[in-house]
Parts: C-alpha cells; structure tokens; sequence
C-alpha cells in the first residue's frame, strides 16, 4: 500500500556456499545442514544466484561486501588494510598506506596457520607493543585476535598475497613484491627475532597453542572515499559485524555501526544476541546488514563439522528473524570457502529472500537456487533489485 515504510534486514554468512563433499554423501554443507527457517524462506519466498567477484579481482570478503552493498570495487577499492585503519579509528593522511597484518604461525618456511591459532587480542597487544618499540618507522596497531594492522607513512603499496591462501606452501615466493617491499620485509625478519622467545610464545608453546611466529602484512592501500550509503540509496543503513573490515565498510559508507556484547568474529560469536541486537536496530534504521563471520572461519579451518554447526546456528539467527520482522528479509554468503580448499572462491553463491514473490523452491542451497525465478545477478545490483 502507498505510505508504508519497508524495511530492509539482509543476513550475511560469511563463507557459507561451498561444494559438494563426499563425507557428507554429496552434499554441500548448507544442503546437509539442518535450516528449516532458510528452508521456510525458500517456500514463501524466492531465490537466485549472485555474482559477488567482479572479474579482475580476487575472492576477499572487502571485494565480495563491498559489491553486494553496491560499492563498485574497479571504483572504490584501494585495499583492505585502509578499510579495516578506518573501524580501528586510525587516520589516515592522504601518502599513507595501511596494510592488514596477521600474526601467523611459519614453520620450516611453510605457512602453518594464518591465525596463530586463533591467538586472543591480549596476546596480541603484548606481541605488537613489543614489535613497534624496534620498528618506530612504521605504525603498528593491535586489533581483534590475528587481525592487525601497519601502516607505513609515504607508502606506496606492493603486491601481497592473503596468508590464508597459502596455508601449506613455502613462503618465499609470495613475500611482498612492490615499492614497499624492503620496509615490509624487514618488519617480518625482525618480527620473526622478536617474536621467537616472547613470554606470549613461551607460554602458547607450553600449553600447545601454535605460536605467533611472525607477521604478514597484506592488502595495503589508501584512505578510500565512498559516497554516502543514506545519499546513495536514500536509506538510514547500518551493519552488525565483529570484524573490523565490515566495520571499516560501514564507517567509509556513514552507516551506523551497531555493537554486539559477545560478537567476536570466530565460531564462538554470540548468534542470539546479534538477532536481538538486530531487531532492535531495525526499529530506528531502513536496513541492516547483519554479517556472521563462522562459517568462513570454519571453512578455513577446513572443518565440516564446525561449518555445519555453523550455518545451523546462522539458520537460528534466521528464525529469530522470521518470527519478528515483517519487512524484506534476504539471506546469502558473500563467496564460498571451500572446505577442501580452506581458502575462498569466485563462483556465484544462491541467495533467498522473503518478501518478494515466490517460486518453486522447496530448500535453500546451491543447487536449489540454480535457474530460479531470479535468476543471476551482479552483486553491485542486489540492493537496488532488493529496494526496488
């Protein structure tokens, strides 16, 4: 009816989309997983397939976030360090560059573990304070767990590869290349000194946690300048997410940033309370995009147990929902983290949403939302077929 406001809630689960997998009888996680309000969603709604990886660029969650909010990356993408510098609240002048920098685990050359085992915030801190008493040339800055940051003044930016991609493989031949290529690699020589007898080690080691060996900095970039996301659709938008990349998205975009006690951006988070958080930010906001983080952790893990846990506990989130927002409702991931590959994809990933007429489609999953009613989209364009 003309004059009544729509709202708008869109459920992110990150990395959710994979392949078919022979432990779990051919299915892909999400179609073994047990989803009944996806499920339901798929009855009273409709579904597709999204394009979320422009060609040209790789398979990150910055590149795949950034296209389904409508930021064309050939246009506003820098990298995702300065993204990320942006939530943690860093300025950034117009000759810096920020690169995101893991703490990793590097044993006999090889990539072992692109998250130190997942080492806590305050590790980090202790870690990184001792780092930036040896390298004041450069900024350094603790974030979340392994996310971290550097920021190099006059940088100039080189070409880097994400540390989850390699997990496995020698290092060497993907150490930065580029202009900023000699600073950075001393920052990872003498991160691998200072780190080897830290406390933090000492005590990760003895109680058979991975050590944080050294850091890899990765996906530099400038300060980014994106228009205004209530300009740009004509709506009061905002995110939930405990990773800091969402929130460096929200904050370049003017979207409200809304905090959720217990949110940690691992398979840990809180889903209850960010469905609650949700539903009571949707009161004062037009949209939400409502982004979990588990299931890409999982599938980087390489763990089908712990991603299927996790797309059910999304699916939790989703019957909360359900059951209160009358509004537009969309659910997808941003890219498919295979459990076989541990690492991202570029293939198109189903979505569904309520609330927009309805086809055939009994189940949400990959092969369910092949050659449905809305066939497949360019991730650039989703919010404007969502709001139209």
């Amino acid at each position: 009816m003309p004059g009544i406001l729509v709202k708008y809630i869109v459920i992110l689960g990150d990395g959710m989309a994979d392949e078919p997998l022979v432990q779990l009888g051919g299915k892909t996680p999400l179609e073994y997983a047990k989803t009944p309000n996806m499920d339901r969603m798929a009855k009273d709604g409709a579904c597709g397939m999204i394009r979320t990886i422009p060609d040209n660029f790789e398979a990150g969650s910055d590149i795949a976030n950034m296209s389904i909010l409508g930021y064309a990356p050939q246009q506003y993408y820098t990298g995702r360090g300065p993204l990320e510098a942006l939530s943690m609240g860093i300025e950034l002048g117009a000759n810096d560059v920020a690169y995101r920098c893991n703490l990793v685990t590097v044993q006999n050359a090889a990539m072992v573990d692109f998250s130190a085992g997942h080492i806590s915030s305050a590790e980090a801190i202790a870690l990184f304070a001792s780092l930036e008493k040896e390298i004041p040339e450069v900024v350094f800055r603790a974030g979340i767990s392994y996310r971290n940051l550097l920021v190099i003044h006059g940088g100039k930016g080189v070409s880097s590869t994400p540390p989850h991609d390699i997990v496995g493989k020698k290092i060497a031949e993907f150490l930065p290349k580029g202009d900023d290529a000699a600073l950075l690699r001393h920052c990872m020589e003498k991160s691998r000194q200072i780190f080897a007898d830290h406390p933090v080690n000492t005590a990760r080691s003895s109680s058979g946690k991975p050590p944080a060996t050294q850091i890899w900095p990765w996906s530099g970039g400038h300060k980014p300048m994106f228009p205004r996301f209530e300009d740009k659709y004509g709506k009061k938008g905002g995110i939930i997410s405990a990773v800091d990349l969402l929130k460096g998205i929200a904050r370049c975009a003017g979207m409200e940033i809304i905090t959720v006690p217990g949110a940690t951006g691992y398979l840990d988070t809180d889903y209850t309370a960010k469905g609650r958080y949700a539903l009571e930010a949707i009161q004062h906001l037009d949209f939400l995009y409502l982004h979990i983080e588990a299931p890409d952790e999982a599938g980087h893990l390489g763990n089908i147990k712990e991603k299927v846990r996790a797309i059910e506990r999304v699916d939790d989130v989703v019957g909360m929902i359900l059951d209160e927002f009358e509004g537009v409702l969309a659910v997808l991931p941003d890219h498919p983290t295979p459990i076989n590959l541990k690492t991202h994809t570029r293939d198109p990933v189903p979505f569904v949403v309520r609330g927009k007429g309805k086809d055939t489609t009994e189940h949400f999953s990959e092969r369910e939302a092949s050659n449905r009613r809305f066939g497949t989209k360019n991730a650039v364009d989703f919010l404007n077929f969502l709001f139209s």
